[in-house]
C-alpha cells in the first residue's frame, strides 16, 4: 500500500459512491469522466485492493469501499473546514460559516436571520445545509448547528434557546368543510398528514402522541412537504406553533396532541475565538429567541 495518497483520489472515490456512476461523479466534480475513472483505479492500486466491481451497468461498491467511506467523508469535512478557515483570515468578520439546521427551521425561520446578518457583515458568507440528519460538528461537517436535542459531546459549545411547541393544525377552510375534531376519535374522519418511514426521533414522538404511520392518509418524510400540505388545506398535520400562528393555521386538540422540542445552538469549542462564527452564533441565537417569542406575544 502506498504511504502517500493524494486527496483528489479520495474525492473522486466519494463522488462515485455518492452519485452511483463515473459519469454522474464527473458532473458533480466538474471534471472529465476518464479522469474520475483514473482516480478510482489509482486509489485501488495505491490501497492494494479493489473497491468496485465493474460491469456494463457501471460500478458497484464492494465491502472494502463501504468500510472506507466514513473515513473518506471525515477527510472531506476536514478539507472543507480548512478551506473555510483559510478563507476567513484577516481582521473583522469575514469568510465562510457553514450552518446546518432541519428543513423547517432552515426554510421557515433562518432566512430573515441570515439576511440581516449578511446586511451587517458584507464580507461574511453563509453555507446553509438543510438536513434532518445530525451533521457531525466534531468532524467539522458544519461550523454551527441548530439542533432539537441537547448535545452531549464535551468539545461542543451549546446554548439553549428554549422549547418550540409542536401541535396539530389545519387551515381554517379545511375545518369549515370537514368540521373541527373535538376528540382523538374524531380524527378518524379527517385526512391526517404525517410521516412515511419513521426516523428514531419520529418513532419517539409518535409514541408520545399515540399516532402511528397507518393513521396518516397523506404521508411524506419531508417536513416541508407535510407543511405544504397543511398550508394548502389538504388535512390536519403537525406544525411548529410559532410558524402556525404566523400562517394563520388553526390548532386543534391542543391538550391531547402536543410535543415540545428543546432547541439549541451548537458549535465546536475550537471556533470560540473565530469572529465570523461567534457573530453568526449570536445572531442565530437572538433570531431564534425572537421566533419563540411570537408564541408568548401571540
Amino acid at each position: 500500500m502506498a504511504s502517500h495518497i493524494e486527496w483528489e483520489l479520495y474525492r473522486s472515490f466519494l463522488a462515485v459512491l455518492t452519485e452511483g456512476s463515473l459519469s454522474a461523479a464527473a458532473r458533480a466534480l466538474g471534471i472529465a469522466q476518464p479522469t474520475v475513472g483514473r482516480h478510482v483505479a489509482a486509489l485501488e492500486r495505491a490501497l492494494g485492493m479493489p473497491l468496485f466491481t465493474r460491469s456494463q451497468t457501471g460500478l458497484s461498491p464492494l465491502e472494502s469501499a463501504s468500510s472506507l467511506r466514513p473515513l473518506a467523508e471525515a477527510m472531506r469535512s476536514a478539507a472543507a473546514a480548512l478551506e473555510r478557515a483559510a478563507a476567513s483570515q484577516g481582521a473583522g468578520v469575514r469568510g465562510v460559516v457553514r450552518v446546518t439546521a432541519s428543513e423547517v427551521i432552515g426554510v421557515e425561520v433562518l432566512p430573515p436571520i441570515i439576511a440581516g446578518l449578511r446586511e451587517a457583515h458584507r464580507d461574511l458568507r453563509i453555507e446553509l445545509v438543510l438536513s434532518n440528519r445530525m451533521q457531525d460538528l466534531l468532524q467539522r461537517e458544519a461550523d454551527i448547528a441548530v439542533r432539537m436535542v441537547r448535545p452531549d459531546q464535551k468539545a461542543l459549545i451549546a446554548r439553549r434557546i428554549g422549547r418550540i411547541e409542536v401541535g396539530l393544525h389545519a387551515r381554517r377552510q379545511y375545518l369549515e368543510r370537514h368540521g373541527t375534531p373535538e376528540s382523538a376519535a374524531d380524527l378518524e374522519a379527517h385526512t391526517l398528514i404525517g410521516f412515511d418511514q419513521p426516523s428514531a426521533f419520529v418513532r419517539a414522538a409518535a409514541r408520545s402522541i399515540s399516532l402511528q404511520r397507518e393513521a396518516f392518509a397523506l404521508r411524506a418524510d419531508s417536513d416541508l412537504a407535510q407543511l405544504a400540505l397543511i398550508r394548502c388545506g389538504a388535512g390536519v398535520g403537525f406544525c411548529q406553533v410559532p410558524i402556525a400562528r404566523r400562517e394563520g393555521l388553526v390548532r386543534v386538540l391542543a391538550r391531547r396532541f402536543r410535543l415540545s422540542l428543546d432547541t439549541w445552538i451548537v458549535m465546536h469549542e475550537d471556533l470560540r475565538n473565530s469572529a465570523r462564527c461567534r457573530v453568526t452564533f449570536d445572531a442565530l441565537a437572538e433570531g431564534l429567541r425572537a421566533h419563540l417569542a411570537q408564541v408568548a406575544s401571540g
